[in-house]
Formats: structure tokens, C-alpha cells, sequence
């Protein structure tokens, strides 16, 4: 319900400022291309003065400045012209106007109002949402997170950096970078091979890790996840549908401690073990790690915690075990079309929140024995067209089966198979299967 004090209350506007501002493109032609940083027609809510900016926009378009009799000519042509207020309203915009120097603020003041009006129509669509029992309420939150997040987008204004700003800028990159001898941009997998070919995962990037049962995504996305919150100290979550989060941090302290995973889990360890142990517990303590236990997690509630975590915590990327474990929303689609819609909607989220998703992916029966190309990829053709860059693990398992019961280490493929700004090709890694953990063959033979 409306509260009474608010009923038949005039929208939040501020006509005058409206109007001075549209006196001052006259005023001052040039103008034009700084305002459109901050406002469109839209953002008016006089309807005179929207048909006014909105030829103004025209004749600019055109590279023509918009004075009296520029403007009415071109209303007249777009057939707006008594919307406009006609001749005479538009004649009377200068004399109201002050300035032009202050153009910029006339239209902050006009954005401002716009903003606060977006929120009510916002609302008030909400409450009616709300009372709509047919939906569920995980859709109107997200929803409405999206809604929100769209209104803070259109507010930031597009703005430009001249050649003088960027050059320090980019030589004290530089310099960081000769400081640091990394050779990524990204994030850091902690496999310098892969590193070197990726330059670190990129923020806005959908990363695909794909391989068959047992062949170790699980393992390779700890590994990752390890290397980027307990080593680089990078905020980091980790969304696990399939496997319990104790059960996860046991791989991980064994990972970190160097101790048989089999072990931990039987309870053998030996007494000369916990100093390694606790040192280790002791450094994924203070890591900014962030571990999210929700078999056949919905879409809606892993987008929302998503947004929860970055905002919270900042999270510089995110880790999702597995992508077909997700539940949508409407289970009356074919399995395909819902994986296509949450491949599509991870690779928004990644840009919305412009860091790296890393979705692991089970790939078809097909790849068993063979080395696996895109296609393999379970479920759905949108996985390959929408992920940015795409990973296989493989290694022949039967032949390995026995040396992986004798070998402290097994050779593994880490294949890109697909990268949208690099290149692609093959990666030897380690698989050390007591720890269950990956590692880079220069490390081990180092």
C-alpha cells in the first residue's frame, strides 16, 4: 500500500533546471557531447522538454548545432514540433537560462531526478511483484538486484582520458609488472605455463574447466583456488554443488600440508604430522576464501550470493563445481535449453561483476579414452559459444590406473581448446594423486 503522505505526490523533477539546460545547449552548441555523458531524453520529465532535447540530439547526430531556427526546422521534420511547445517555448529556453557555463550541473540535477524516479517506478513494481503469488520470491530478488544494478549503470557517466593521464598510468603498470617479473594481467591460475598463454584469468571472462569423471576438475579448480586466496592472497569463492565443504577443506589441508588425503580421512596421521598440519590449517585460516555448500544451488541464488560476495567481500573471482549441477528455474525446459540459459546467464554475470566465473563442466561419455575437443562438451552447443576461454584435463586412464596406485606424480594434458583473445594449445601438468593436487612439471622438476 501507499503511504497517504504519498499519495498523488508529484514524481521527483526539477523543471527549471530542465529548461536551463536546454537554454544553454542553445546558448552553447558545443556542449552537447558533455551532457550526453550524463543524461538522454528519457531522463525529462517535462514532455515539452524531452521532444526539445531530443532534436537537439538530432541535429548533433547530424553535425549540425541546434539554435532557434535549427531546431524548430528539425522538430518541424520529425513532426514533434507542437509536443516541443512550439516557437515560441523554445525562443523563451535562453532567456531563462543564467549561463551555459554551468550546463554540466543543470544536467546532474536533471540525472538526479531521473534516478530518484526509476527507483519509485522500481518500487512500486516490486510491491506489485510481491503480492503475485505465482512467483517466487527468488525471482523477484533477482530481479530486482538487476533492475538496480541496471539504474547504477546508466547513472556512471562515460567519460575519456586524454594521453597525458594514460601514459603514467600505464608505466607505472609497466613498471609493477617488470617489479614483479608476472607475466599475467589476470588472475593467477598458479600455473605459470597456463599463465603465460592467458595472462591470468581475465575479469569479465567465462572460463569452461572440462573433463570426464574422475579425471581431477574438482582437484584443478582447488589447486587454482588455493594458489589465488592462500598464496596471492586474492579474495576468491568457491561454489561447491557436489562435494561438501568439510570434505573440500580436507583436500585442501592436505594439499597445503603435504599429507595423504587418505590419510586425513581415515584419521592415520602420524604424530610428527601435526606441526605440518596445523601450519598449514593455519595459512588457508587467514585466507580470503570463501566456500558456498548448496547442492542444486537455483540459478537465482547462486547469481544472488554471487553479487552478495563481491559485495561483501570483494571477490576477484569465482570458482562453480559443477555448471550442470545448477537447478534452473524452469524445470519444464528441455535440459538443453536450460543449460543454454545458464551458460548465458554465468557468462552475464561474469561482465556484471567484471571478474573471471570458472565453471567446471562434465564432458560426454564420447571423450572417454580419446582426447576431447568442443564438441564434447556435455549437454549444450552454448557452453562453447558462450565461454571465453575453454580447458580440458586429460590423461588415458586405464593406462594410468595402476601407475597413479605406485606414482607419487602422473603427466596430465591441460588443453585450451578454445580462447577468445589467445592462443591455444597443450599444457603438461602434474597430478599428485595423494594430495590430490596439480602442479606445474617446472615446480616438481625444480
Amino acid at each position: 500500500m501507499v503511504p497517504e503522505e504519498l499519495k498523488d505526490k508529484v514524481p521527483p523533477h526539477n523543471a527549471e533546471a530542465e529548461q536551463a539546460c536546454l537554454g544553454a545547449l542553445l546558448i552553447d552548441p558545443e556542449s552537447v557531447a558533455n551532457v550526453l555523458r550524463f543524461i538522454r531524453p528519457e531522463d525529462f520529465y517535462v514532455n515539452a522538454n524531452r521532444e526539445v532535447f531530443a532534436g537537439v540530439i538530432s541535429l548533433y547526430e547530424k553535425g549540425q548545432k541546434a539554435d532557434l531556427i535549427t531546431l524548430t526546422e528539425e522538430l518541424r521534420l520529425l513532426g514533434t514540433l507542437d509536443r516541443a511547445g512550439g516557437p515560441g517555448y523554445i525562443a523563451n529556453l535562453t532567456s531563462v537560462t543564467p549561463s551555459s557555463a554551468n550546463v554540466e550541473y543543470y544536467a546532474r540535477i536533471v540525472q538526479e531526478a531521473s534516478v530518484r524516479r526509476s527507483l519509485l517506478r522500481l518500487s512500486a513494481d516490486i510491491v506489485v511483484r510481491a503480492h503475485d503469488d505465482s512467483t517466487e520470491s527468488a525471482v523477484v530478488l533477482d530481479e530486482a538486484q538487476a533492475r538496480i544494478f541496471e539504474i547504477c549503470q546508466n547513472r556512471q557517466a562515460v567519460s575519456y582520458k586524454s594521453v597525458k593521464e594514460l601514459i603514467p598510468e600505464t608505466i607505472k603498470t609497466i613498471e609493477k609488472l617488470f617489479k614483479d617479473k608476472k607475466d599475467y594481467t589476470g588472475v593467477p591460475s598458479g600455473l605459470p605455463e597456463l599463465d603465460k598463454m592467458t595472462s591470468g584469468f581475465q575479469n569479465s571472462e567465462l572460463v569452461i574447466i572440462g573433463a570426464r569423471p574422475s579425471v581431477g576438475k574438482t582437484a584443478l579448480a582447488m589447486s587454482m583456488a588455493s594458489n589465488i586466496a592462500v598464496k596471492e592472497r586474492i579474495s576468491c569463492a568457491f561454489f561447491t554443488l557436489e562435494m561438501a565443504d568439510m570434505a573440500l577443506m580436507q583436500r585442501l589441508i592436505s594439499s597445503e600440508a603435504r599429507i595423504a588425503s587418505e590419510r586425513i580421512r581415515s584419521g592415520l596421521i602420524k604424530p610428527s604430522d601435526f606441526n605440518a598440519l596445523m601450519e598449514a590449517a593455519g595459512r588457508i585460516y587467514e585466507a580470503p576464501l570463501y566456500i558456498v555448500d548448496m547442492p542444486n544451488i537455483k540459478l537465482l541464488d547462486l547469481r544472488t550470493m554471487a553479487r552478495r560476495l563481491q559485495a561483501e567481500k570483494d571477490v576477484k573471482i569465482i570458482f562453480i563445481d559443477y555448471l550442470t549441477l545448477i537447478t534452473h528455474e524452469n524445470a519444464d525446459l528441455p535440459r538443453w535449453e536450460q543449460i543454454a540459459s545458464i551458460s548465458r546467464s554465468l557468462k552475464s554475470l561474469a561482465r556484471e561483476l567484471r571478474i573471471p566465473v570458472v565453471a567446471l563442466s562434465q564432458l560426454k561419455r564420447e571423450a572417454e579414452g580419446k582426447q576431447p575437443n568442443l564438441a564434447d562438451l556435455r549437454e549444450s552447443g552454448s557452453i562453447e559459444q558462450d565461454a571465453d576461454l575453454i580447458l580440458f584435463l586429460h590423461r588415458d586412464r586405464e593406462a594410468n590406473k595402476t601407475r597413479e596406485e605406485r606414482s607419487e606424480v602422473v603427466e596430465t594434458e591441460l588443453i585450451i581448446a578454445k580462447q577468445r583473445n589467445g592462443p591455444v594449445g597443450k599444457i603438461e601438468i602434474a597430478f599428485i594423486p595423494k594430495y590430490t593436487r596439480f602442479e606445474s612439471i617446472e615446480k616438481r622438476q625444480g
